[in-house]
């Protein structure tokens, strides 16, 4: 009875766990457990750069902001549009005409993902809800007259997909952001009178199980009061228990602080890190937001995609596969093949996947490039080529009379031998079956 009281104390204090406003309390939070299960996710940039769809989603600062601006954009604004047009009437055609909620969560769930993170406000200010604090600069006042946050957020939820928003903390041409930047952040109006009050109406509003924070590289973290928002989120919000977030919360931050990191856009570690990280990446490699005169040479292949996923989660770490949608709300067909092509490699593959975690060793080259997973008892070695013969070398696992290989997909075990006496072994192949990333799992039992 003793050893049972003590452990029912012991749960009671970490769920009754408060975390102060410091780094040091924040940073020892654990990471709920769904997000390391989940693996795959799909993030959207979507906003009212997808009108001009030129260059990027910062098109805007391109062509106003930097000086001097972007020779391209100034050419395409003389060139397409009236003299004395503002980055603002383009919000007039922003009509997400198109979008369908349910067509889009359908899809996510089709490529296999198990979260979708949405842009609620890129560096542009716009959100794409009604935010009081972003008056007639939204998506319901304006442009779609639709909550685009909340639409999505519940066909999502619906298909049991975990749901998380994108939030830039800083905007390029706020007054208030742009007179704090000038006093060189020693006021806070911008923060107080804008960001904070928006970032607390939001997740109380739609609860997102994902915060995927931005726009922090200009002022420090006490500018824009991360701590204390954090300790809210983690202590007293609606989602303390569920809620994830990444590392972007001021200059400095990245890598250091948050929940799981990101480091950097398309940042690979190269080896296994100690913390849980995640690699953000495009179809499009040139852009985020959608783009009208995007070429297929520009956009990861379907192989690419899959060696990229299967070498980030070998790694420890999760994948979000960017889509940007069009002003009418399409999702482009060929970014639609792609998270199709995706989620059928995973209906074959995604139990090398899926809650996975990382092997002791994370990859070899011997016969062709092969990436090591592990769940439980099992090893996954996902093979990224095609093999050059019918056999397949693996250096590493330590093999036992119990050993048996499995090619996924294909219920008989493998006839296989040793390759050393204290370890490896060489697998003989079947005609390998047509896979949409040229990408096949062995997994093996009974080796070490």
């Amino acid at each position: 009875m003793e050893a049972v009281f003590i452990l029912l104390v012991a749960l009671v204090s970490v769920s009754a766990a408060r975390y102060s406003a410091d780094w040091s309390s924040l940073d020892g939070r654990p990471l709920p457990p769904w997000y390391d299960e989940a693996k795959l996710g799909i993030f959207i940039h979507w906003g009212v750069f997808s009108v001009p769809a030129f260059q990027s989603e910062w098109f805007w600062w391109h062509w106003q902001g930097q000086q001097p601006p972007d020779a391209q954009c100034v050419r395409f604004m003389t060139d397409h549009y009236p003299p004395g047009f503002s980055y603002p009437e383009f919000a007039r055609r922003f009509h997400a005409q198109f979008f369908s909620p349910e067509e889009w969560a359908d899809l996510f769930e089709a490529s296999g993902a198990k979260y979708v993170v949405l842009t609620a406000k890129h560096h542009e200010g716009f959100t794409n809800w009604k935010s009081v604090n972003s008056w007639n600069w939204n998506s319901v006042d304006c442009g779609p007259h639709r909550d685009l946050v909340g639409e999505l957020g519940e066909a999502v939820r619906n298909r049991s997909l975990h749901y998380g928003l994108y939030n830039s903390l800083y905007e390029w041409f706020h007054p208030l952001y742009l007179s704090d930047k000038k006093n060189g952040f020693r006021t806070q109006d911008f923060v107080m009178q804008k960001l904070l009050p928006e970032l607390y109406n939001m997740v109380i509003r739609y609860r997102p199980e994902l915060i995927w924070s931005d726009g922090d590289w200009e002022a420090p973290d006490t500018y824009w009061n991360s701590t204390e928002f954090l300790a809210w989120l983690y202590n007293d919000s609606p989602v303390k228990d569920t809620v994830v977030t990444n590392d972007r919360w001021g200059a400095g931050c990245a890598c250091k602080h948050g929940g799981y990191y990101n480091c950097q856009d398309k940042y690979s570690p190269g080896q296994l890190p100690e913390h849980k990280w995640e690699k953000c990446t495009s179809v499009d490699t040139l852009s985020w937001g959608y783009r009208r005169n995007m070429k297929i040479l520009e956009l990861m292949d379907l192989p690419t995609i899959i060696e990229d996923l299967v070498s980030t989660v070998a790694l420890g770490g999760n994948y979000l596969l960017n889509v940007g949608p069009t002003a009418d709300g399409m999702i482009p067909a060929v970014f639609e093949e792609r998270l199709r092509g995706v989620g059928a490699w995973l209906q074959v593959n995604g139990e090398a996947i899926y809650g996975s975690k990382p092997w002791r060793v994370q990859m070899e080259n011997a016969t062709v490039p092969v990436w090591y997973t592990s769940k439980g008892s099992s090893v996954y070695a996902i093979m990224t080529a095609t093999p050059p013969t019918t056999t397949l070398q693996l250096l590493t696992p330590k093999t036992s009379a119990a050993t048996e290989v499995i090619l996924l997909g294909n219920l008989s075990p493998l006839p296989w031998a040793p390759l050393y006496p204290n370890g490896g072994l060489t697998v003989l192949l079947p005609e390998l079956p047509c896979s949409p990333g040229r990408a096949w799992t062995l997994r093996l039992d009974g080796v070490s």
